[in-house]
């Protein structure tokens, strides 16, 4: 089910148009990412790296640098520990990076997947301290590990925590009570406490503001380290975090360096995939870089992928770059039919009647649990768990809606729970085998989500004629980028459009392309990416068997559809048309 939402928010968008010299259809299109005010319009357009807050005003930024200025100048050995997903290895090579330049002792682990889980455990602090490390500097994790973190003071270790993650609370009759952990030093925005403006970085930002207030320390340029952007924006893609405010800058940033990036590993990889250098979008950090990067950590090791940043010889990048491509290659396959086997259990058991999905793959790679949960969320519009076999018990992860706050909906379980953690979109968590079938009833009892918040909102910024698909238009909408979550691509809309005729393009035949017009007679080139099938489907059961053949012979009669699309320009043989993408459709 579909919502149709026109975006009708307010400003004076003559007065901004000429401002900030674009067109009031454009102040329109920010007014509607919820971009409201001078300072903020000029921010949104052209912020620089430079109008970032400063990191001291992070909670605990200036004893991290403190204590790691001196461990520097002791020649202390620093073991960074890292998470196994594309944010926290970006943040591992940002400290490593870092520390390294300032003649830091340091070297790094990262847990592995099955063996050790999420975040620090006793193992990986044993292995530090074993190793002779005098400090640990955990990044992308270390919130919520009291236990572990207790356990490395008791050996006599310094424990510094950069993270990004919710802190762990429990609720009192007073409200909520925070927990942190007893290391010497917390940086981690989302501590209630912290007076860093903005909330909503990746643990690779937080990691790069840290060594950027280090190189300060030492008297250096944070200039020197500025390269390491492309690794924060990178992060920030793949770690999905919303492209406003600072996140915004610093994937704006990140990209317009990365076509020209001096790293052998990451030159490698955009080679490897075949992306052109000189139009890197948020889009191939998401679908195309950032699965690769992920798939060490995922099937293999994600020190791999470490080893690809760090790569300093074309050829030992070139041989990186084409082994993770191999293990995303194959990921897709084992993700493919997994999703495949946790529909038919939705669909098999009525499971698709509950309002949180949890869903028992024991043979599924743990690794892949949270993109078959993503799929799930996806297809069915609600949360959804997937959970797998661990060495221990069970694990799995949860991707969430927008509606549902998916790490406070595990902590109303936890007595259920051997370990979770996580934000409002995206969780992990281990169990007892026993207790999944308790959890899938707890959480859905708990749960307050209605029709309206399961259903898909279609946000749409206007309605828009096709003569107005110009390359100008294009052109202009390139202000708004980059896109992707909380600054989505705009969405236009046009009624009562005509289909004329149709055909099926592509390798695999997945691909509609369609001329179609508007009631104002424009007629334009339409492609369509969405599910043929299910297309095909909805025009035969609308305009009666046999339509779907009529619109492929060029006969369709008179079949009409409202469209949700985007504009851009095809060009074919030096001539440019407009060209629409079909987005939804009813």
């Amino acid at each position: 089910m579909e919502r149709w939402v026109l975006l009708r928010k307010g400003a004076e968008f003559e007065r901004i148009a000429r401002k900030f010299n674009i067109s009031p259809r454009l102040a329109c299109l920010i007014r509607n990412r919820d971009v409201a005010g001078d300072e903020a319009i000029e921010s949104y357009l052209n912020g620089k790296l430079s109008g970032l807050s400063d990191g001291k005003l992070m909670k605990d930024m200036e004893k991290a640098v403190a204590i790691l200025r001196q461990k520097i100048k002791e020649h202390k050995k620093i073991r960074v520990i890292g998470d196994y997903d594309i944010d926290g290895v970006n943040a591992v090579y940002i400290l490593l990076e870092g520390l390294k330049a300032l003649g830091a002792d340091a070297d790094s682990d990262i847990p592995d997947r099955i063996k050790d889980g999420y975040g620090l455990n006793a193992a990986l602090v044993e292995r530090a301290f074993r190793d002779g490390a005098d400090t640990i500097i955990t990044c992308d994790n270390g919130i919520a590990a009291k236990d572990e973190i207790a356990y490395g003071k008791s050996l006599g270790m310094t424990v510094i925590v950069t993270d990004h993650h919710e802190v762990p609370f429990e609720e009192t009759k007073d409200g909520k009570r925070y927990i942190l952990p007893p290391a010497d030093a917390v940086v981690d925005p989302k501590q209630a406490d912290c007076m860093y403006p903005f909330k909503d970085l990746c643990g690779a930002a937080v990691a790069y503001k840290l060594i950027e207030k280090l190189y300060e320390a030492f008297g250096r340029s944070a200039a020197d380290i500025s390269y390491l952007i492309e690794n924060a924006a990178i992060a920030t893609v793949g770690d999905v975090m919303d492209l406003t405010g600072e996140n915004r800058v610093i994937v704006k940033e990140g990209l317009s360096r990365l076509g020209n990036t001096h790293n052998p590993g990451l030159k490698a990889l955009i080679e490897c995939t075949g992306i052109e250098k000189g139009n890197i979008k948020a889009y191939h950090i998401g679908f195309v870089l950032g699965p690769c990067l992920n798939a060490g950590g995922r099937l293999d090791t994600a020190k791999r992928t470490l080893a690809l940043l760090q790569a300093e010889t074309k050829r030992e990048a070139d041989i990186l770059a084409g082994d993770l491509k191999a293990l995303n290659d194959s990921r897709k396959e084992m993700t493919a039919r997994a999703v495949e086997q946790a529909v038919r259990l939705v669909e098999g058991q009525a499971g698709e009647k509950d309002r949180v999905l949890l869903v028992y793959l024991p043979e599924c790679h743990e690794s892949l649990a949270g993109i078959v949960a993503g799929r799930l969320r996806e297809r069915y519009m609600r949360p959804a768990f997937v959970l797998t076999d661990a060495e221990c018990g069970v694990k799995g992860s949860g991707r969430s809606v927008e509606a549902y706050h998916m790490y406070e909906g595990l902590s109303c379980c936890k007595e259920l729970l051997d370990k979770y953690g996580g934000h409002k979109l995206a969780a992990g968590l281990s169990l007892k085998k026993e207790n999944i079938e308790p959890l899938r009833r707890m959480l859905n009892d708990n749960c307050t989500l209605t029709e309206e918040d399961m259903a898909e909102r279609v946000a749409i910024d206007m309605e828009l004629p096709f003569s107005c698909v110009t390359e100008e238009l294009v052109i202009e909408l390139q202000l708004l980028e980059p896109f992707g979550k909380g600054n989505a691509k705009p969405v236009f809309a046009a009624r009562n459009v005509s289909l004329l005729e149709g055909r099926i393009l592509g390798k695999n035949h997945n691909v509609l392309k369609l001329r179609v017009r508007d009631c104002a007679r424009t007629t334009v080139d339409a492609m369509f990416f969405g599910d043929i099938e299910v297309f095909a489907g909805y025009l035969e059961e609308k305009y009666g068997v046999g339509a779907w053949q009529r619109l492929l012979s060029g006969r369709p009669g008179n079949m009409e559809l409202s469209v949700t699309y985007y504009p851009g320009i095809n060009e074919y043989q030096g001539r440019k048309s407009p060209q629409i993408v079909i987005t939804h459709y009813k």
